[in-house]
């Protein structure tokens, strides 16, 4: 594997079988700082977030927490939710999905039980979280998700799930109330979620 600074670092090897690569993940021994996800037959690392992400990341459980079906959690970190039909594993920023789903020693988590998902775009990530992840969180049948655009400084949400992904949005730019669609029926604040001192840096 090769790594550029600021950017995803991926496989070297040709695209494989989906269990492999799903194996050769439980291998790395990643750098504190990183993640990785399989994203269109290839290992994906990434650096994690800026730090002021973690208090939108925040910012959102905290708002959200009122409203999830009952049974469910709601969280960040480092979960890797698998897709099989797609052959995918993401792990996203922000994901919500019934407590059971969590009971287990395993590491690969059932992507078709997430309740809502939320991604906050980097300039490495950014290509994938509004093309990639937006058709295969929908062809899952994930309900709710959220695009969190960093460096455009707006919020989209994604709902009605279709074997296309998702067939309706609504953009708002940060700032803005934003609302969420069942099985949440609330409004987003999207206040504070802007970079420190204006925009993001690249």
């Amino acid at each position: 594997m090769t790594l550029m600074a600021d950017r995803p670092m991926v496989s070297g090897t040709e695209p494989g079988n989906f269990e492999e690569l799903l194996d050769l993940l439980d291998e790395l021994n990643l750098r504190d700082g990183f993640k990785a996800e399989i994203i269109r037959g290839e290992i994906v690392v990434s650096p994690w977030s800026k730090g002021y992400y973690t208090d939108v990341m925040e910012l959102i459980c905290d708002q959200l927490r009122s409203y999830l079906p009952e049974g469910h959690r709601v969280s960040y970190g480092p979960n890797l939710y698998v897709f099989p039909g797609d052959e995918r594993a993401y792990g996203p920023d922000i994901h919500a999905a019934p407590r059971q789903v969590f009971r287990t020693s395993s590491n690969r988590l059932d992507g078709e039980a997430l309740s809502f998902v939320a991604e906050l775009t980097s300039p490495s990530t950014r290509d994938d979280d509004l093309t990639d992840k937006v058709r295969v969180y929908g062809r899952a049948g994930v309900p709710v998700y959220l695009v969190l655009d960093m460096q455009e400084e707006q919020a989209t949400v994604f709902w009605t799930p279709s074997a296309k992904g998702y067939e309706s949005h609504c953009t708002m730019p940060f700032g803005k109330d934003l609302p969420l669609p069942s099985p949440f029926d609330c409004t987003l604040d999207t206040t504070g979620f802007q970079a420190p001192g204006g925009t993001e840096e690249d």
